[in-house]
């Protein structure tokens, strides 16, 4: 199983593909987030998301406008527009691609807590590290718990992990989950000597990666050493953590 973080940027313009519409697991929890954020004004949503007016102002919109239907597209994999999704490019998949992603992919979220590429989402933004009292619990961390985790060990058994999602949204399961069967990526960029984690291209590295993933059907840690996409190549294997370089 792969999991990775949502993003930001949300497209409304329906895909064509056919892959069909699932609930969310936690639907009932986001509808409470939902609900909760909905009483929020603009002003103390920009202050909570630490976002303009604007943004802030979208989303009260959002919120307020919860599960009703506009007409946009509403699979979670369409809607995601950030460098992970952009170069995860799941709309040129083909039918037997769509539907091992779907049975392998996992996205992380702060309001859904976790999100099938199917599952049926309503825009929204809410980052897991938002400090704020959600219905007595002092962040999404304490909201969640282990509920998150337990899901996603009920469908991985004695597989592994790979885990492409940011430190922020791992946060939110990593201490439930068993660390031997968590497989981790580390991509450095070589500039001038020195060797550090761009985090623009860590991004979109992530992305390629879960492409690779998922066209080669990798369910072991045999063959992710052949990834090669934007000039990267395989450094290491140590500590559950594959490396990569590119320069």
């Amino acid at each position: 199983m792969i999991v990775i973080s949502p993003a930001k940027r949300l497209a409304e313009r329906v895909n064509d593909h056919s892959l069909a519409p699932t609930t969310p697991h936690f639907k009932k929890e986001a509808n409470q987030l939902a609900k909760e954020l909905a009483l929020m004004s603009s002003q103390e949503l920009a202050s909570m998301m630490h976002v303009s007016e604007g943004i802030a102002e979208l989303n009260s919109n959002r919120f307020k406008n919860w599960n009703k239907d506009t007409g946009t597209e509403k699979r979670a994999i369409f809607q995601f527009e950030g460098d992970v999704f952009k170069h995860l490019n799941a709309a040129q998949f083909d039918d037997k691609q769509i539907n091992y992603m779907n049975k392998n992919l996992i996205i992380l979220s702060g309001i859904y807590g976790l999100l099938k590429p199917s599952d049926e989402m309503n825009p929204y933004r809410l980052e897991m590290g938002t400090k704020h009292n959600f219905n007595g619990s002092k962040n999404l961390y304490e909201f969640w718990g282990d509920k998150i985790a337990k899901k996603i060990n009920e469908e991985l058994g004695d597989s592994l992990l790979f885990n492409l999602a940011s430190e922020e949204y791992f946060s939110a399961v990593s201490k439930y989950i068993d660390a031997k069967n968590t497989i981790n990526f580390r991509f450095l960029s070589s500039s001038g000597g020195k060797e550090r984690v761009v985090g623009v291209i860590a991004k979109r590295a992530r992305g390629e990666m879960a492409r690779f993933l998922i066209e080669n059907e990798i369910q072991t840690t045999k063959g992710i050493e052949k990834f090669s996409s934007m000039g990267f190549k395989f450094r290491d294997f140590s500590n559950n953590c594959f490396t990569f370089i590119s320069s």
